[in-house]
């Protein structure tokens, strides 16, 4: 068994977007039930969020940006950017939570304390631009690490995969003209998925070009696409790359039973991602993987997709 590491906090629960709203508190409070009820929560490293410190966002996010974000939520501004994205007076704080524990998380890897983690944090982050809030995103987690791997612990190239049914436009733009980050997302497109960016033909510019790979999967393609796709679009993509640290952007939206998307991958479709996802960090990272929660929303659905994941990443299956 690995030494998986487990990144939770109650505080998470205070980002209150409303009853009608998908991504809410009880998405959280159900994984952590089911993983107690298992008796795999026991297995876990737990690791406790801190407050990021704010350099550590400024390398993804424009400083008005923040402050522009800081300051609505001490108004009580009801959302930020767009109506899809509630916020109440915590929603900062939160979400500087979050970024603060996905930061431990990867210390935690990268001080050998643990092997991997997975992080169950919200609000989720890959939707977030360096200077907006979008689908349900305020902090692009993801890229924070991917910097703060880079400029706190010297990581050269590292590979970002992102399985949300939704394209990460947020990291695709942040790192579309960097060499150093490699960014590989599945996603439905076209149809009604949101925001409708991630095409074939994304591929990055300048010195960055190359280093963005997208794989958009048509409605109702199911298990049988994603394994093709994986296989050969996100396969030969890392072994070309070589990232010695992988971060995952971890959405379980895609899910026959989750409402979100009409994509149809079943719960082995999941385990078959995981399993491709563990040997790849073992192939070429060395194991050193960082798994963040992002979409999902059957709340029925939704913990035992997690606990699958986790029990990937420990080892026991």
């Amino acid at each position: 068994m690995l030494r998986t590491g487990f990144l939770y906090d109650p505080r998470f629960l205070l980002h209150e977007t409303g009853g009608d709203h998908p991504e809410c508190p009880d998405r959280l409070r159900r994984i952590v039930e089911y993983l107690e009820r298992s008796g795999l929560l026991d297995q876990l490293v737990q690791i406790k969020a801190e407050t990021a410190k704010q350099r550590w966002i400024e390398t993804v996010h424009h400083i008005r940006y923040i402050l522009r974000f800081e300051e609505s939520c001490a108004f009580g501004m009801p959302s930020l950017d767009d109506d899809e994205n509630r916020t109440c007076r915590d929603t900062y704080d939160v979400a500087m939570l979050a970024v603060g524990g996905v930061l431990k998380a990867v210390d935690a890897v990268m001080g050998k304390e643990i092997d991997n983690a997975f992080c169950a944090v919200r609000p989720p982050g890959h939707h977030a631009e360096s200077d907006r809030a979008m689908g349900f995103c305020y902090f692009n987690n993801v890229a924070i690490a991917a910097r703060y791997l880079q400029e706190q612990w010297g990581i050269k190239r590292i590979g970002i995969v992102d399985f949300d049914v939704h394209h990460g436009n947020g990291t695709q733009h942040i790192f579309e003209r960097d060499n150093t980050v490699f960014y590989y997302s599945i996603h439905e497109h076209p149809s009604f998925a949101y925001p409708g960016t991630g095409r074939d033909f994304d591929i990055g510019f300048d010195e960055g070009e190359g280093f963005t790979k997208n794989s958009p999967v048509l409605p109702g393609r199911g298990d049988e696409e994603y394994r093709k796709r994986l296989t050969d679009d996100l396969l030969p993509a890392m072994s070309a790359f070589q990232p010695q640290f992988l971060l995952l952007s971890s959405g379980f939206d895609a899910h026959i039973d989750d409402l979100m998307s009409g994509t149809n991958l079943s719960t082995e479709g999941y385990d078959f991602i995981s399993r491709l996802l563990v040997d790849l960090a073992a192939r070429f990272c060395g194991g050193r993987l960082v798994s963040v929660l992002e979409g999902g929303y059957n709340l029925d659905v939704l913990p035992l997709l997690v606990a699958n994941h986790i029990e990937y990443l420990a080892g026991l299956k």
